[in-house]
């Protein structure tokens, strides 16, 4: 019999000046950057705490903390593949992911293709199972003032007999 497991993830950082923007492992142009101790790829850190969570294995500030200076300014692939290693570990692997970022601008679609291959490579899945998707909030609270950048993910991994 087959274990099926699904994990949720949220993540938010702050648009600051003097910072690169990386979303899903791609580096986009924009005038800000998201502020954080890692590359502070929000997209990512959501989908580590899914899958993460799916394993229930805590959420990526336990196995990543922010106060230890081995991850400070690290790229966000780098920890997508530990957690990937971590899910793995314990006899899991990655079904499928599903997540949505929510920006104002810069547009994130047309980076979608790029991103849904780097985070498959990423985690040594088919470009078939990684979903992204993209959406505003119409102007309202922190995203519509473009003050940050939130995202949502949903794994699902398995382990088979």
């Amino acid at each position: 019999m087959t274990k099926i497991r699904v994990g949720m993830g949220y993540d938010v950082h702050q648009l600051v000046k003097d910072r690169e923007l990386w979303l899903g492992g791609v580096k986009i142009e924009h005038e800000l950057g998201l502020l954080g101790h890692s590359d502070a790829d929000v997209l990512i850190h959501a989908i580590c705490d899914a899958i993460l969570g799916a394993a229930n294995m805590r959420d990526i500030g336990f196995h990543f903390p922010d106060k230890d200076p081995e991850f400070k300014n690290i790229d966000s692939k780098i920890l997508l593949r530990k957690t990937v290693e971590l899910v793995r570990q314990k006899g899991y692997e990655i079904g499928n992911v599903d997540a949505t970022v929510c920006a104002e601008r810069p547009k994130i679609n047309p980076h979608i293709p790029r991103m849904q291959q780097v985070m498959a490579e990423t985690m040594g899945v088919d470009v078939d199972d990684v979903s992204i998707k993209a959406t505003t909030t119409e102007k309202l609270g922190f995203t519509g003032r473009e003050e940050g950048i939130s995202a949502y993910a949903v794994a699902l991994i398995y382990k088979g007999d």
